[in-house]
């Protein structure tokens, strides 16, 4: 079990961590070179931006000891990882092909995984400067105006000034909304959509890059998010626990929870609910 001190010492960690990551990686966004993408073994997207962001984060939170995870980070063997139980799980810049489109639609992922479940996530969006967090069984927050920061030391106490607690809304939406990927739809995704349209026949589609949707689903200003196309751990890891905090739910597209750490990274489809969404 973390003591308070524990997690809170480790909330800082992350906060920090994300803001100068954030940083670097809008100085890339922003610095009017076109982007270098080059395609990794599954032939997914990486460019400049996603490796120096895993570089610092590595070298910022490697004083806390614990093993890390990242997409961007050497394939770790489960022989080597299984018995882990506290570890960091980090995406770098969610969201790659938002970032070569030039629409903002990125984050900053970063959980702190305990006995294979997220104790505490931090996602930074730094093209519109917000940020959330949130610590299993103390809750979900937002904070806005979050400038990135490249050399960031924030206080705990700086980081809890000012911040929302989660949902921001009391109730369910009317219409419905629903959220989709931007880039990573199929059409079992559409499939499912069809069948909320059969009970919310006014429900509207909003489509979303990268893990923001988790943070929209928290705030409760979506309601529902279906994905059945390939994601890993680090993309809803600590997405995973800002939405439990809030009061919604994460679960397996044929029931149960997502599991993490398992000996594929890989996740199953899954289907995400605010805290208002009734089955």
């Amino acid at each position: 079990m973390l003591t308070r001190e524990q997690t809170e010492f480790f909330l800082v960690k992350a906060y920090n961590a994300a803001l100068r990551a954030g940083a670097r990686i809008l100085d890339i966004y922003n610095d009017g070179v076109d982007i270098e993408v080059n395609l990794k073994s599954d032939r997914t997207p990486i460019t400049l931006a996603d490796c120096e962001s895993h570089t610092l984060i590595k070298s910022y939170l490697g004083p806390t000891h614990i093993p890390l995870l990242s997409e961007e980070g050497r394939d770790l063997l489960y022989e080597e990882r299984r018995n882990w139980d506290l570890f960091w799980m980090v995406d770098p810049l969610d969201g790659t092909k938002e970032f070569i489109k030039g629409n903002g639609e990125f984050t900053v992922n970063i959980a702190l995984m305990y006995n294979n479940r997220p104790e505490i996530g931090v996602i930074y969006v730094p093209y519109i400067h917000k940020m959330y967090f949130a610590i299993r069984g103390v809750g979900s927050f937002r904070k806005t105006e979050v400038l990135p920061d490249p050399e960031s030391e924030k206080s705990l106490a700086e980081i809890l000034e000012g911040r929302e607690p989660l949902p921001l809304v009391a109730a369910a939406n009317e219409p419905i909304r629903i959220a989709v990927s931007r880039s990573h739809n199929t059409d079992e995704t559409f499939e499912h959509i069809s069948r909320i349209k059969q009970r919310y026949p006014s429900a509207v589609v909003i489509q979303q890059g990268s893990s923001y949707k988790f943070c929209l689903l928290a705030e409760a200003v979506v309601d529902v998010y279906v994905r059945t196309s390939p994601t890993s751990e680090w993309d809803t890891a600590a997405g995973e626990v800002i939405l439990l905090e809030s009061g919604g739910r994460v679960e397996n597209i044929t029931g149960g929870r997502l599991d993490y750490n398992k000996e594929t990274l890989r996740n199953p489809h899954f289907i995400c609910k605010n805290r208002f969404w009734r089955d």
